[in-house]
């Protein structure tokens, strides 16, 4: 029986995967299993209520302690490691928590996946990785990075993105531990979570509530997107036929465009101009936001192993706002 460890399970993507497994023939005739690490078990439990759960197993713990792995007897044949914090909130009230917990837990699991000698890893990364850089006239390919800035408390989350990277590239170097990474653009739609308060949720509640969508930046900054499906579908590809110790971009070069192209397209598409968009930026330290950036990513490499993307930006909105009606019924 082919077992799936996957950590993060009750974020959006780490919920989504989970989901695909336990629909799959694969689990449904009882040839896989899934054990998830969460950190609360009432959300675990929410997510799998509407489930076939005879072969999913709950752990609960924290992945930076060590002891949390002794909890996991089976074989392991495939681990998904999605588990990070995601709200830039609390990456700037808790960095030092923020680094740990990405770095530490990354290096434990890997090293989890080196003795279970696993078939096959992915790590879920993050587009925040490339830092501030300039637009080369093209999307940038994967090594392709920018600078961080060292003196901020924001630089957190993609500094240890980026160490968790590199130990993920060292793994696989030193003891052949077949990990690939997957370097996410912003992912959202179909599974969002309602409390999710990135720009894509404002913008969003902005068209369900009537409310004109109100720009806190100037909005030059550049977006990358990638619906939840199309990137469920990515790191399964990325995990069959992805190259050990290498890097996948996960995006639809299509959705890249700038955070107030973006607010325009929701306001007129989606709303059909009955909201407009109004600029009132502020100091963007007090935002939490990161720093703006010329990104464009590549998606070359991915679409390589045969992958392609299905959902534009505007199906993407379309699924985030049928999951907020459907919470309000």
């Amino acid at each position: 029986m082919t077992t799936y460890f996957v950590t993060g399970a009750t974020g959006l993507i780490g919920g989504a995967l989970v989901r695909r497994i336990i629909q799959s023939e694969e689990y449904t005739i009882g040839q896989c299993q899934v054990v998830v690490l969460v950190r609360d078990e009432n959300l675990a439990l929410q997510l799998l209520k509407d489930s076939d759960c005879r072969r999913t197993r709950v752990v609960v713990g924290d992945l930076c302690q060590e002891s949390v792995y002794n909890q996991i007897t089976e074989n392991i044949d495939y681990i998904i490691h999605c588990a990070a914090p995601t709200q830039s909130a609390y990456m700037v009230s808790n960095p030092v928590e923020t680094a740990d917990s990405i770095v530490l837990g990354t290096r434990n699991i890997l090293e989890f996946a080196h003795r279970k000698k696993v078939k096959g890893m992915v790590y879920l990364s993050s587009m925040e990785v490339y830092g501030v850089v300039a637009d080369i006239g093209r999307p940038r390919r994967e090594e392709e990075l920018g600078d961080i800035s060292l003196d901020s408390v924001r630089s957190c989350y993609p500094m240890a993105k980026r160490m968790a990277e590199h130990y993920c590239f060292l793994y696989a170097k030193e003891y052949g531990v077949p990990v690939k990474v997957a370097r996410l653009s912003q992912t959202f739609g179909t599974g969002v979570k309602l409390q999710d308060n990135r720009v894509y949720m404002q913008f969003a509640r902005a068209v369900v509530e009537q409310k004109d969508i109100v720009l806190k930046t100037d909005g030059m900054s550049m977006g990358n997107y990638c619906a939840t499906e199309d990137v469920v579908n990515a790191i399964f590809m990325i995990l069959e036929k992805g190259e050990m110790g290498e890097v996948y971009n996960v995006v639809n070069e299509q959705n890249t465009m700038r955070i107030r192209d973006m607010a325009k397209l929701v306001a007129q598409e989606i709303a059909g101009n009955r909201i407009k968009v109004v600029m009132q930026p502020i100091a963007i330290e007090k935002t939490g936001y990161a720093s703006h950036t010329e990104l464009r990513m590549s998606g070359e490499r991915l679409r390589q192993l045969g992958w392609s993307a299905t959902k534009t930006l505007a199906n993407m909105y379309w699924d985030v706002i049928k999951e907020i009606e459907k919470s309000n019924e």
